[in-house]
């Protein structure tokens, strides 16, 4: 398949010098190419090779811990502040 695309982009590089439409029409497919294999995972990887989907995942699974700690948090720092109060009350 990639060795397919390679061939027509050539093809149409080449017919370019007859008229330049055909240039911009291999611009405008190795543009889609790139753009697609992109939204796939696939191309170049800066991260060390980690996959996007497994990324996505661990960020979603990340945001939601992150709002289920605020959410009990706030309520466990008032049921602290709770607490603490009245171990100062039984104190004095």
């Amino acid at each position: 398949m990639v060795v397919l695309l390679l061939v027509l982009i050539a093809a149409l590089f080449a017919v370019g010098f007859l008229h330049s439409i055909w240039w911009v029409a291999a611009a405008v497919l190795v543009y889609a190419v790139a753009h697609h294999g992109r939204d796939r995972g696939g191309g170049r990887s800066h991260s060390g090779g980690s996959d996007p989907v497994d990324y996505r995942d661990y960020r979603d699974y990340r945001d939601r811990q992150d709002r289920w700690d605020r959410r009990y948090s706030r309520q466990n720092r008032a049921r602290w502040k709770r607490q603490d109060r009245r171990d100062h009350e039984h104190r004095r």
